[in-house]
């Protein structure tokens, strides 16, 4: 399995969401619903109409770990999901294939949308899994807390949640540079 890396340009990022807003509302949702929620591709694609619609948050059991989490809806996607939600039943998946009736996507298609928008925006090491490190690469670069970070993320240790979200040794290198010894 190829390692996949967050999208560290924030500016990067709202231009994938303008993008996606215009071309694909469908698409915009996967991708803003993994970058605001953290959560798993599977966990996101599983969501139906009914735990989104006039709530202020999504509960989830996550697949992997089995706990169960309250992830709060920001206020664009509150706003958004009030017209893309308007003429869905309750019991349709969220993220709706357009092959099968009542399906949510395939994890596959999860895939393609993303590959096909890191091309067009020129990135690499994009996959469905990026969605999720992005948040967490953006959550730390503008909160500093890695122990919240660690909690959202459900990791045993910070060093695993540093880890996960790509603080690389270039980051390390400009901030020991950056470093000074100076009289206060």
């Amino acid at each position: 399995m190829n390692k996949v890396e967050p999208i560290r340009d924030m500016n990067k990022v709202l231009d994938i969401q303008e993008y996606l807003k215009s071309t694909s509302q469908r698409d915009y949702v996967l991708f803003t619903l993994g970058i605001t929620t953290a959560r798993r591709i599977g966990d996101i694609l599983k969501l139906k109409v009914k735990d989104v619609r006039n709530k202020e948050s999504i509960k989830i059991t996550e697949s992997k770990t089995k706990k169960e989490i309250e992830i709060p809806i920001n206020d664009d996607l509150k706003e958004f999901f009030k017209s893309y939600l308007k003429n869905k039943n309750d019991y349709e998946y969220l993220i709706k294939s357009q092959k099968n009736e009542n399906s949510a996507i395939s994890r596959q298609q999860a895939y393609k949308i993303l590959k096909d928008v890191a091309e067009r925006f020129g990135l690499s090491s994009i996959g469905t899994h990026s969605m999720r490190k992005t948040f967490g690469y953006h959550f730390y670069n503008d909160t500093k807390d890695i122990m919240i970070l660690k909690e959202i993320l459900n990791h045993s240790h910070p060093e695993e949640t540093l880890r996960y979200i790509g603080l690389r040794d270039s980051d390390k290198y400009k901030k020991m540079k950056k470093f000074k010894y100076t009289r206060k």
